[in-house]
């Protein structure tokens, strides 16, 4: 079985492929490309949330939550995962959705039901503790999510993927990744590290919070279909899913404020204010959910899809990635760079203010800033250099440590 550090690294490597296509997808606007757009676009995102996102998790749970006497076990899972992630990688530029990439696609679905089998039968957690039930839950919602994939192949074969249906399951797909696996799972590691460093939450703050959250997580699918102009019952039920979102948002605060002292204590400054960032994110990534709520801008969402992308990217590469650095510094599995996040962050926070703008633009039918996709190329290209420089500096850390080991 392959360390954790090992893993990481891989993980970390993922990141920087899905970055290199993300500047690939922005220079087709400025140069000539001879590749399919649409293949790189594939081949960008599922590298992104199955390998970098996918990995970097399920390696986490590994490392924190599961018995080492499993060990074993779980070696096949980790490579057959790789295996699939890899296959995607050569098979969906070269012909999209095919036979191949639909065949390492359906695979790596089986590899992540397997995943949660062995994680339910050899975890060392107790099932009382919420850090169980934020990972247990995150993992449902994972597998819950694959439902997506699974009823796209059925669409395209019978209404076309210019049915509504086809859009509305790659959405039900995104939320639960982006809603639910992501985010219980980053949680449930927070709380663990809270735990780690002696800061227990009291029950009477983290229960309320876990079924809002759950609440919230299941009900705000519906905000995904309002772009239809569904009957008044989904309205009202994503009204209650932002209505619950929002008493959870409340709750996290509670929880914020309430243990906020000891939490400085625990952090050095920069990682504190790397949390509060990310937390900063969260709230924002609330805020545009609720908007949604409303018909005006659920029709404005579904005509300008930069604002779709601005909140996947807020969600994956800011709240998503940044967790990620954190925790792979608090554990030891990677010293992180504090210069290539500095150059990430900066990277990240002027493309979401492009992508943004571009939304805004064409809302709004205003002519955007001479050379602005050449810009996007440049700002994409921080984020590739900010992940080098965190991988660099995570080779040499691992390095040094096997040497001294050997000497």
């Amino acid at each position: 079985m392959m360390s954790a550090k090992k893993q990481m690294l891989i993980a970390l490597f993922y990141l920087l492929l899905a970055s290199s296509l993300g500047i690939l997808l922005r220079l087709f606007p400025v140069t000539n490309v001879d590749a399919n757009y649409k293949y790189v676009l594939h081949t960008h995102s599922h590298i992104a949330l199955l390998g970098w996102v996918y990995v970097s998790l399920t390696s986490l749970i590994y490392y924190l939550f599961i018995k080492k006497t499993a060990q074993k076990k779980f070696r096949n899972i980790f490579y057959a995962t790789h295996i699939t992630i890899v296959g995607m990688l050569f098979s969906f530029p070269v012909t999209g959705y095919a036979l191949f990439s639909i065949l390492f696609s359906t695979l790596f679905l089986i590899c992540s039901y397997w995943f949660y089998f062995l994680f339910k039968k050899y975890h060392h957690l107790e099932k009382k503790s919420y850090i169980y039930k934020f990972i247990n839950t995150s993992l449902i919602f994972m597998t819950v999510s694959s439902l997506g994939p699974w009823a796209l192949g059925i669409i395209m074969n019978t209404l076309g993927n210019t049915s509504p249906y086809y859009k509305n399951a790659i959405y039900f797909y995104l939320h639960f990744q982006y809603n639910g696996w992501f985010i219980f799972c980053l949680l449930g590691i927070f709380i663990f590290i809270l735990e780690k460093h002696k800061i227990h939450i009291h029950n009477e703050f983290i229960s309320p919070f876990y079924k809002y959250m759950v609440i919230s997580g299941v009900l705000t699918l519906f905000l995904s279909f309002l772009w239809m102009k569904p009957n008044k019952f989904l309205y009202f039920l994503s009204g209650l899913g932002v209505l619950y979102q929002l008493f959870a948002l409340g709750k996290l605060q509670l929880i914020f404020n309430s243990y906020k002292i000891f939490i400085i204590k625990k952090f050095t400054p920069s990682v504190f204010k790397l949390l509060k960032f990310i937390y900063f994110l969260f709230i924002l990534k609330i805020v545009l959910q609720t908007l949604t709520i409303f018909p005006f801008f659920a029709e404005l969402v579904s005509y300008f899809t930069d604002f779709v992308i601005g909140y996947l990217h807020l969600t994956f590469l800011g709240i998503v990635s940044l967790a990620l650095f954190v925790f792979f510094n608090e554990f030891g599995l990677i010293k992180l760079s504090k210069l290539g996040v500095k150059i990430y962050l900066l990277g990240f926070i002027l493309s979401e203010v492009l992508i943004f703008y571009k939304g805004i633009c064409n809302w709004f039918q205003l002519s955007l800033i001479k050379h602005y996709f050449f810009i996007l190329v440049i700002v994409s290209s921080l984020m590739f250099f900010g992940v080098s420089t965190i991988i660099i500096q995570g080779l040499r850390h691992y390095l040094k440590r096997k040497l001294e080991i050997i000497i």
